[in-house]
């Protein structure tokens, strides 16, 4: 079992830029993979960015060149750094954890954490 807790979120200008950050109440160093996906009203819950466990990252389209994902073991967090947010970008973020138990893997949701993108 894990517990995740995001934070972060908030109201920002379109062109701004904010950091998320998801708290892993335990050890993230064997986690197979961690991310960070969003949901906009009306749409399906999409991915945003997503680190494995060595640290190979991947992106939406929508977000490369503008968005970093980053993970910090030492401090049982995972980031997303966020620029030149458009108001497309408006969603709940949600944090995710991929960990492996023997020959399965269970995902792990936070509860999110609002992104508002507007002038």
């Amino acid at each position: 079992q894990v517990q995740l807790v995001e934070s972060g979120g908030g109201l920002v200008q379109p062109g701004g830029s904010l950091r998320l950050s998801c708290a892993a109440s335990r050890s993230t160093f064997s986690f197979y993979a961690m991310g960070w996906y969003r949901q906009a009203p009306g749409k399906q819950r999409e991915l945003v960015a997503q680190i494995a466990k060595s640290g190979s990252t991947n992106y939406s389209d929508s977000v490369k060149g503008r968005f970093t994902i980053s993970r910090d073991n030492a401090k049982n967090t995972m980031y997303l750094q966020m620029n030149s947010l458009k108001p497309e970008d408006t969603a709940l973020y949600y944090c995710n954890a991929a960990i492996d138990y023997g020959l399965s893997r269970r995902d792990y949701w936070g509860q999110g954490t609002q992104v508002t993108v507007s002038s």
